[in-house]
């Protein structure tokens, strides 16, 4: 109820025949973290049908970078974190346009080439310690949830210290996975959202890391204060917790909020 409580809240003060005018283009400008790539694509092309003249101009990347340049004025209009430690800070600091909204839980697999013969089904993490493992890739924790997840299962499961010295990090996941592509690292950690779906479906093979050995990735979003589309922001916001868009994000392996 509370989930539901929020889309209305956030559509609420809409007029949406505005948006779609004809003769008056509007943009409006995301930041979105990187493992939302190939899912926010497919959802913006739902928005802009349904809005014509309307165009979503997103940038990928990794969530704490984000954070830096809208604190140093960057001119995006809504942000999409990979956690939701991001957007309660942009809150906090006075950044938002109103409060955070969680909108996706996010999963962490490991992913190896198909030629890898690592025995991830049976030996799980541990098999990462294998001499054979040289590099193991993953995005920085410093800026990239999904890196801090990455580096809290492997110290869950007790094989950080045996590792450490061959992690290699992305900027990003897309960074981190590209690292396995070519194999520049044997294995990776990586959203289930960007494993699940080609090239790296077709590529390799995926291990989902048990949801226990890491804090639950919850991602949240938050309208930019500030921002030149505040009404325009605040519908694609909705839209993201609406029904098509949570098939969207259900079909690239995403858990939902409540509603």
């Amino acid at each position: 109820m509370l989930h539901r409580h929020l889309a209305l809240l956030l559509t609420a003060s809409l007029t949406v025949p505005a948006l779609a005018t004809a003769g008056e283009p509007r943009s409006i400008s995301v930041a979105a973290a990187a493992n939302m790539k190939p899912a926010f694509e497919e959802i913006t092309k739902l928005f802009q049908a349904k809005n014509p003249g309307v165009e979503v101009k997103s940038t990928f990347g990794a969530s704490g970078t984000f954070f830096a340049q809208i604190a140093n004025g960057a001119p995006f209009d809504l942000f999409l974190s990979a956690d939701s430690e991001y957007p309660a800070k942009m809150v906090e600091q006075g950044l938002a346009d109103g409060k955070a909204f969680p909108y996706a839980y996010g999963k962490l697999v490991v992913w190896v080439p198909k030629s890898s013969k690592l025995d991830l089904d049976g030996k799980g993490l541990s098999v990462l310690t294998d001499p054979s493992v040289q590099k193991i890739a993953i995005a920085n924790p410093h800026v990239a949830p999904y890196g801090r997840a990455a580096k809290s299962a492997m110290e869950k499961a007790g094989i950080f210290g045996a590792v450490k010295d061959r992690i290699v990090m992305g900027q990003n996941v897309n960074q981190a996975a590209q690292f396995a592509q070519t194999e520049a690292a044997q294995a990776a950690f990586l959203p289930l959202s960007l494993a699940k779906v080609p090239p790296l479906s077709e590529q390799g093979r995926t291990w989902i890391v048990p949801s226990d050995l890491y804090p639950r990735v919850e991602q949240g979003g938050v309208i930019i204060k500030g921002t030149k589309q505040p009404a325009l922001a605040r519908e694609l916001a909705a839209f993201l917790l609406g029904d098509a868009a949570r098939d969207v994000l259900a079909q690239y392996g995403y858990e939902l909020p409540e509603r």
